[in-house]
């Protein structure tokens, strides 16, 4: 079974999410929004089809990371999210709350051995891209 496939995206915390993504894309041209960005590529396999990796900034009083107290978050995509999350299960990885369903993909967290809280994410691609209206950073 496939676990990992890529990286999801990259999350952290920050006092002032808006002007962070501001430095950002004044200095290193990341095209943002009201989320972050993301950045488009094609699948190795099929080069026909897009994939995305978010990035993006949260508010430093977030609950989201919870129960990790790090500053960031990785989101790894993945292709069978409840099969690989029973196969975790099998090794002792324990899901953290409860697999969310959105019409861009299915969502679930584990935390690694040192306490960091891993999304996992099975994307549908062209419901992501709908939402990024064009707007990616190359």
């Amino acid at each position: 079974m496939k676990r990992v496939t890529s990286l999801g995206g990259i999350f952290f915390k920050t006092k002032d999410p808006d002007a962070m993504k501001q430095w950002y894309s004044k200095h290193l041209g990341l095209n943002t929004d009201q989320y972050g960005t993301s950045f488009e590529w094609r699948h190795s396999g099929d080069p026909g089809k897009k994939g995305f990796t978010a990035w993006s900034t949260f508010k430093e009083s977030t609950d989201y990371f919870l129960p990790s107290q790090k500053e960031f978050l990785v989101n790894f995509r993945v292709a069978d999210l409840e099969g690989l999350l029973a196969v975790l299960k099998t090794e002792g990885i324990e899901q953290v709350g409860e697999l969310q369903s959105f019409e861009y993909g299915k969502f679930a967290h584990i935390m690694d051995p040192e306490g960091n809280k891993i999304e996992l994410w099975e994307p549908v691609d062209d419901e992501y891209e709908k939402m990024t209206t064009g707007k990616t950073t190359y």
